[in-house]
């Protein structure tokens, strides 16, 4: 008998007690309801804004900086002067090129009525002086083909020496060509070559009026002037910009979207821009540009947002997110995302919820779209449930909770 006692006792004592929760325990917890509403299917990425258009200007002279008539911070209109080069001997080689078309007009007219002066050795005399102009045209040429190649003059003085050589040819074959008229070839043809000198003429007057007017340094965009290189007196040139005119009227938030990610991206979707430092603040636009090319470092799509930005509240180099909305999720069952407690996957996870009996209850959930601080829940939880979003780290099933001030 006493054995039997024994035995029933041990196997008592081997049987676990049931695990309850702790009645002298009360939790508090911050709560939220379950809702229906619509969400917006988005993705996200890190952006940085660049303005609609950026122009490097620099003048097509190298010539000393006489004025400014802008500065850093201006806004600017197209056309409009933003500074003037020394221009002193552009005037005089304008007037030289004015002398010789009247020259070349009146020589036209002359030939024209059968007075072409025959003096022989007047031309032999323009033939020997063209003759040396291009020996000396052809010296310079070749002197600068060999400074530009050893990088110490840029490339536009080489074309300027270029057009006086092949000029001076010209010139010299005409003067050749007018001697051998004087000596027996009829007036048509020397009429023809008087034509020819007043082309030339003509085309070395627009030439210097061409050159006079690329003193007067223009914007060749609307905009603001960002940034000022060179300065009175400082020496341009067509290689070193003198200002930079961005035109920020549309800004561009360009963003690096994960590869997976990007597949939803198309142009004309909606896109908004948050800036790092004024996180409540965001602008809206349309997707204009979707890349059709990874980054084969970062494995991201770029795509870019075209903002309205009249006001200039967004500005050149400012860094923010870019969120594009790829569709509308119509009555979709949300909690706040601070509610689930996320698995790896990102698709599952656990949601508290509070009953009316005030104990928590763990609730396994698969999880929809997120859309900024709201996620869809696609199983787990019913519309209205209360589900606890602070204080559920630790939470175990069957733990009393008391209910703190509501977040919804």
């Amino acid at each position: 008998m006493t054995i039997l006692v024994l035995a029933i006792l041990a196997l008592g004592g081997c049987a676990a007690p049931e695990e309850t929760a702790d009645p002298r325990v009360v939790v508090e917890v911050r709560t939220a309801k379950a809702t229906v509403q619509d969400v917006e299917e988005v993705v996200l990425a890190p952006a940085i804004i660049f303005p609609w258009s950026e122009a490097k200007v620099a003048s097509q002279l190298t010539a000393p900086i006489a004025r400014l008539d802008v500065r850093k911070g201006d806004r600017v209109s197209p056309g409009q002067a933003l500074a003037w080069l020394r221009d002193d001997d552009l005037d005089a080689q304008l007037a030289d090129a004015a002398a010789q078309v009247a020259d070349a007009t009146a020589n036209l007219e002359r030939t024209s009525a059968g007075t072409l002066p025959t003096d022989r050795e007047r031309a032999q005399g323009e033939v020997e002086q063209t003759a040396s102009a291009l020996a000396v045209a052809k010296q310079i040429f070749e002197r600068r083909q060999t400074l530009v190649a050893e990088g110490a003059l840029p490339q536009r003085e080489l074309l300027i020496a270029k057009t006086q050589y092949e000029q001076a040819q010209t010139a010299s074959r005409v003067a050749q060509s007018a001697l051998e008229l004087l000596t027996g070839q009829s007036q048509l043809q020397d009429k023809r070559i008087a034509e020819s000198r007043l082309e030339q003429a003509a085309a070395r007057f627009d030439l210097a009026k061409a050159q006079l007017a690329f003193a007067r340094i223009e914007s060749p965009s609307s905009g603001v002037v960002t940034e000022q290189f060179l300065y009175p007196g400082d020496m341009a040139r067509p290689d070193a910009p003198i200002f930079t005119v961005m035109d920020l009227s549309v800004a561009v938030a360009r963003g690096q979207f994960p590869e997976e990610k990007a597949g939803g991206l198309r142009a004309g979707q909606r896109c908004r821009f948050t800036g790092v430092d004024a996180p409540g603040f965001a602008r809206s636009g349309r997707l204009t540009v979707v890349s059709q090319a990874v980054d084969p470092m970062r494995r991201t799509v770029e795509a870019w947002c075209e903002i309205p930005n009249s006001n200039g509240a967004l500005k050149a180099g400012g860094f923010g997110q870019m969120t594009v909305v790829l569709g509308l999720r119509r009555d979709a069952l949300t909690v706040p995302l601070a509610a689930i407690e996320f698995e790896p996957d990102r698709k599952h996870g656990v949601v508290w919820t509070v009953g009316s009996d005030n104990l928590a209850h763990e609730n396994r959930a698969e999880a929809g779209v997120v859309s900024g601080a709201t996620v869809e829940i696609l199983e787990g939880v019913e519309n209205g449930d209360t589900v606890v979003v602070e204080g559920g780290y630790g939470l175990s099933e069957g733990f009393a909770v008391r209910q703190a001030e509501s977040a919804q």
